[in-house]
Parts: C-alpha cells; sequence; structure tokens
C-alpha cells in the first residue's frame, strides 16, 4: 500500500460509528487537518463502504446497529486489508483482544482526545506503508492481493471480480471449511438465501480455472461449503 501522503493526496479516512454528534466532530476536526472523511452509521452501510475500496484508513465503532463491530471486521478482513482503528467505550481487556486478534491494527478506547486520533492514523498509516504487499501462497496457487493477479506456478491464471475475491477468502482460511453462508456474507454482506447457488456457479467456474492450470484445491464439504487444500 503507497502511502496517501505520499504521493500528495489527501488520507481517506471512513468513520462508521452510530453517535451522530461524535462523528461531526471528528469529521470537522481530521477535515481541518487535511483529510478527507466519508461517515456511515451503521455496520451494514459501513461494511459496503468499507470493501468499496475508497478509503485509506477505518474507524470502527464496535456498538452498531446492523452488525456489530466485530462483525464488520471479521467480513472485512475476509476481503480486504485496509487498515482499521475500532473505537469503544467498552474498555475490557477481552474487547480489545478480540479486537486486534479479528484484525484490527490498533485500538482507541474512547472518550479521546482528538491529537491522539490523528497520532493514531498516522502511526499505523506509516507501519501499513512499510509492509510488503499481501501475498497469499497454497497448493502451489500464488495470490497478490494488491494486483489482484493469481498464478499457479509460471501460468497465470484471469479470474472474474468475484472468483478473485472467492479464492481470497478461501485462501486466507486455507485447510479450514468456509460455509455457504460466509461466503455469501464476504461477498455480498448478507446471508445465502435458501435454494441460491449463484455462489456454487462461480466456485465451480474457480475450480476449473485452476484445475487447468494444474491445481486441484478446492475441495466441496457437501451440505456445509468449501475447503481449500493447504497443499
Amino acid at each position: 500500500m503507497t502511502s496517501p501522503s505520499a504521493v500528495g493526496t489527501a488520507i481517506r479516512v471512513l468513520l462508521i460509528d452510530d453517535d451522530g454528534e461524535l462523528t461531526s466532530l471528528m469529521r470537522d476536526y481530521l477535515t481541518q487537518q487535511g483529510f478527507a472523511v466519508s461517515a456511515a452509521g451503521d455496520g451494514p452501510s459501513g461494511l459496503r463502504a468499507a470493501l468499496a475500496g475508497a478509503c485509506d484508513v477505518v474507524m470502527l465503532d464496535v456498538m452498531l446497529p446492523g452488525l456489530d463491530g466485530f462483525e464488520v471486521l471479521r467480513q472485512l478482513r475476509q476481503r480486504s486489508r485496509v487498515p482499521v482503528i475500532m473505537l469503544t467505550a467498552r474498555t475490557a481487556t477481552e474487547d480489545r483482544v478480540n479486537g486486534l486478534d479479528a484484525g484490527a491494527d490498533d485500538y482507541l478506547p474512547k472518550p479521546f482526545q482528538p491529537a491522539e486520533l490523528v497520532a493514531r492514523i498516522r502511526a499505523v498509516l506509516r507501519r501499513i506503508a512499510l509492509a510488503p504487499p499481501e501475498v497469499l501462497e497454497a497448493a502451489g496457487v500464488r495470490l497478490r492481493v494488491a494486483d489482484r493477479e493469481v498464478s499457479c506456478g509460471d501460468v497465470a491464471v484471469p479470474l472474474t471480480t468475484t472468483e478473485f475475491d472467492i479464492l481470497a477468502v478461501l485462501m486466507r482460511r486455507a485447510g479450514l471449511v468456509v460455509s455457504r453462508d460466509d461466503l455469501t456474507a464476504a461477498l455480498h454482506q448478507r446471508p445465502a438465501a435458501p435454494l441460491e447457488r449463484g455462489t456454487d456457479v462461480h466456485v465451480s467456474h474457480l475450480r476449473r480455472k485452476l484445475q487447468a492450470a494444474g491445481v486441484d484445491a478446492i475441495r466441496t464439504v457437501r451440505g456445509v461449503g468449501y475447503l481449500f487444500a493447504r497443499g
């Protein structure tokens, strides 16, 4: 990830918080500091905005309507490595640990000073800028997240957007069964409808493309979902 400040553009911050007064205050302060700020007031709309890719960092409240912050983070991490700083009035150590274990990059308890919030944002973005691009590898498949490229050995595997996203979810959980509901939630932010077969069709196409490149790693777990074999 290239630091936005390094290329002369404003850092884009997405605020996901149902506290309208706090969101307004954070928006005003961050805007004054040169950030570009957008906001969402509930879990589902916040998740959609984060997955749309139009932000450099997400400020995520834990207590949200629709989906709580932990579930938003869980679903977001299946498809995105955008930096996430969790905000909460809940100060229990268990909550902080759960958030960090689920993939949060930092955790800021409320109330906080606006200057500390800015410092945390800049610190997280510095760490991300220094990190190597995310690459997933398993069973002879190499997936480069940033440029959305997949290869099996020296063979490039062209995938549709949905096929790539499915493969990324499966590879991030290689060796574990991923249910159809989890796949649908990661792709569309909703549970699978009864008798819905769209995800199965995409997985079938994805499997055939990998097999044509010499890799047979996707297993169907009947009645449950799919598993990507580690190798």
